[in-house]
């Protein structure tokens, strides 16, 4: 996963697919949902008014966007900038619609009416297309020409005043950048950093407004003066690829700092520094990588040179994907500081670099709370969702070319959220959010997790004889970075809704009524209803209202073959037998629950015992992709084995219970590691003559 790809064309060539991630839609797919909505309720004819689809049931939350009535009503682009027509239509109310690119037959609608232009008011949004830092502001001066009241209303993305996600913006246009590159689905599986828009709508006219499109950019994707900082863009310099007159280039994120036998080594993955095993030791290492750097080595500096790597194909267990490259002495920071890492910030609020807890590293727990500062996204924050796990990840060798394969890894971790890190992320540092103690180093994904090799299995591969290997680093420390009020919003860490059939709501009500008397009978039951489960949104369960702090009498996991789920209160105001909308009236009074719940050290004992025996089997099963152990949602407290299923690959049913342990379903696209296919890209054109003195690039979409 997270290897980023660049091409490079000749004027004469057209533009080259290659590749980016896949997935497909899912067995029994979630309920998904549009909600179209705008700031504004009319427009001037020839002006512009941003649309924004919301979508939810699915972490693909792309959208196409069609002007219903066609070219006359106007034209909407792919981020939802609607552009009125230069003539009123009629009738003057336009509809536009947002169909889900996961589901096709899901969507929804806007309208906004279309004026006359006797006003002339126009509002012009400067300067055009900025590219604006993690953490970074940007003034943004709105010129509002036809009328005497020059004063505008500023949104970003459709939100008056901003968000957490893209950030905030004044009254008077003082944009503040957040910490993480906001993402998106790319449409094939995986992730990919996106853009965001900025809009002044005049007050004296809501239909005038203007619009610019915000680019946020990372310290890390730049080229850094050594000695270099790492987290930053990195990658091995001859990792690219040649068709007839294309060069696709690659690259990926230089970790961190290790050290053996007092030398010190850049540490990433194999598919970065060694490419996908086709490397031969001494390769140099640049900073930044080819595809940060128009695809030519001379616009780089090398400041490693490759000493050993894992091989992917035919390394011995356990599996990782992890290479190292002895650093060129004073091109690499001897600290080991990566960016946005450390626990102050600078005059200007931004977290300054600084070295992770120095040292082996620690094992990842779930529930914990990790950070990563990686060359795509920047630095992104989140929780382990789930450890232990066996999983099955797809590689491709070569830069945007070669033959696919699987490897199976045991004992990994999962980090929460699909924008925890996006195609170009590979080889980043996940550490504990409350300590910078190194935890994982990622190198796999897909649009719902981020898989990292546990630390432990990583420095003991490359310990030779006595010489052990550590992180370089300094002291225990929070990151700040988490902790900010523009903090990284880049994975979202809530539960996906239920999408339960009204068919599975009635089966479950049927076999709640078969047992009511029984179970109504635990003394903290102060009622029993129905809804969905959270650990397989797919699935009914049975609702146990509980007396919160009171002790459970063994309320059954499962009845009948239907989950059951236990939801504690204090007082609450039904009692006995619910109907789902009763049940659905009482879940509103308390808190909505948590995505991951930590567990005792004896649920999780409990549950790697079951994983052992199992795991074997349930990997061998069609859809399965990973078995892992995890939190239940449906009974806080209780561990869960997690079965990560491939979407849309059909499956054999998974039980609610195995062995006396709750399973819990996730679903996502393709596990994938640093390989791809067919996709469109971008690039920059050049002449053969200039090849090595490049026009400045436009970045293409990274690939896992």
């Amino acid at each position: 996963m997270r290897r980023f790809y660049f091409l490079l064309f000749e004027l004469a060539v057209l533009p080259l697919v290659v590749s980016c991630g896949s997935g497909t839609a899912g067995t029994v797919s979630p309920v998904i949902s549009v909600r179209v909505s705008t700031s504004a309720t009319s427009v001037a004819a020839g002006q512009q008014a941003q649309f924004t689809a919301t979508v939810t049931g699915t972490t693909n939350t792309s959208v196409t966007w069609l002007v219903v009535g066609g070219a006359a009503d106007g034209t909407i682009s792919a981020s939802g900038l609607y552009t009125a027509p230069a003539v009123v239509p009629n009738p003057a109310l336009v509809t536009v619609t947002a169909t889900s690119q996961a589901d096709p037959t899901k969507s929804g609608s806007g309208s906004i009416t279309v004026t006359g232009t006797s006003s002339n008011i126009t509002v012009v949004v400067s300067p055009s297309s900025p590219t604006v830092p993690n953490f970074g502001r940007q003034q943004f001066n709105a010129a509002v020409s036809g009328t005497s009241n020059t004063a505008v209303n500023w949104s970003v993305n459709g939100t008056p005043g901003g968000s957490l996600q893209f950030g905030f913006i004044s009254s008077s246009g003082l944009y503040f950048g957040p910490g993480g590159v906001p993402t998106k689905s790319n449409g094939s599986g995986g992730v990919s950093t996106t853009t965001l828009t900025v809009t002044a709508v005049s007050q004296a006219s809501a239909s005038a407004s203007g619009s610019t499109t915000v680019t946020l950019m990372p310290a890390n994707r730049s080229a850094q003066p050594v000695p270099v900082n790492l987290g930053t863009s990195g990658g091995n310099a001859n990792d690219s690829s040649t068709s007839g007159n294309t060069i696709t280039c690659c690259g990926g994120t230089l970790g961190s700092l290790v050290v053996r036998g007092g030398t010190q080594y850049i540490l990433s993955n194999t598919h970065i520094l060694a490419r996908s095993d086709l490397a031969t030791i001494g390769e140099p290492i640049i900073q930044p990588g080819l595809v940060d750097a128009n695809c030519s080595k001379t616009q780089a500096t090398t400041v490693a040179n490759l000493s050993q790597f894992y091989n992917l194909e035919t390394g011995p267990a356990p599996k990782i994907d992890a290479a190292i490259a002895q650093v060129v002495s004073g091109d690499v920071s001897t600290t080991g500081a990566i960016e946005y890492l450390g626990a102050t910030t600078d005059a200007n609020g931004v977290p300054i670099p600084s070295a992770p807890n120095g040292g082996p590293g620690v094992a990842a727990t779930i529930n914990m709370a990790v950070a990563k500062s990686g060359r795509s996204t920047g630095l992104t924050c989140s929780t382990v969702f789930s450890t232990s796990i066996t999983t099955s990840v797809q590689y491709q060798k070569g830069c945007g070319t070669g033959t696919t394969f699987p490897v199976t890894y045991t004992n990994q971790v999962a980090v929460a959220g699909g924008s925890f890190s996006a195609e170009g992320d590979s080889g980043s540092l996940i550490v504990a959010q409350s300590t910078a103690d190194p935890v994982a180093l990622l190198y796999a994904g897909s649009d719902a997790d981020t898989v990292g090799n546990p630390v432990s299995a990583v420095l003991n591969f490359f310990k030779s004889g006595a010489n052990s290997v550590t992180f370089v680093g300094g002291a225990a420390h929070p990151v700040i970075g988490c902790t900010l009020p523009l903090k990284p919003a880049s994975a979202t860490l809530t539960v996906q809704a239920s999408a339960t059939s009204p068919e599975g709501l009635q089966n479950a009500i049927g076999v709640r009524d078969a047992y009511a008397p029984e179970l109504l009978a635990h003394p903290e039951v102060q009622a029993v209803g129905v809804g969905g489960s959270y650990d397989n949104p797919n699935e009914p369960a049975i609702l146990f209202f509980v007396t919160r702090g009171q002790p459970r009498t063994n309320i059954p996991q499962q009845v009948e073959g239907i989950r059951t789920r236990i939801i504690e209160g204090d007082l609450f105001p039904s009692r006995g037998a619910l109907t789902a909308a009763e049940s659905a009236t009482l879940e509103k009074s308390v808190p909505a629950p948590y995505m991951v719940y930590a567990i005792s050290d004896s649920e999780f004992s409990r549950a790697k015992i079951v994983h052992t025996a199992r795991v074997e089997e349930l990997m061998k099963q069609s859809g399965v992709q990973g078995v892992g152990i995890g939190s239940s949602v449906d009974a806080p407290g209780e561990a869960a084995l997690v079965i990560f299923l491939i979407r849309g690959a059909p499956h054999d049913p998974i039980p609610p219970v195995v062995d006396g342990l709750r399973t819990r379903i996730r679903e996502s696209s393709r596990f994938r590691a640093g390989f791809g296919d067919t996709h469109p890209q971008r690039g920059c054109s050049l002449s053969a003559a200039r090849k090595t003195q490049p026009k400045p690039a436009r970045a293409s979409l990274p690939k896992p």
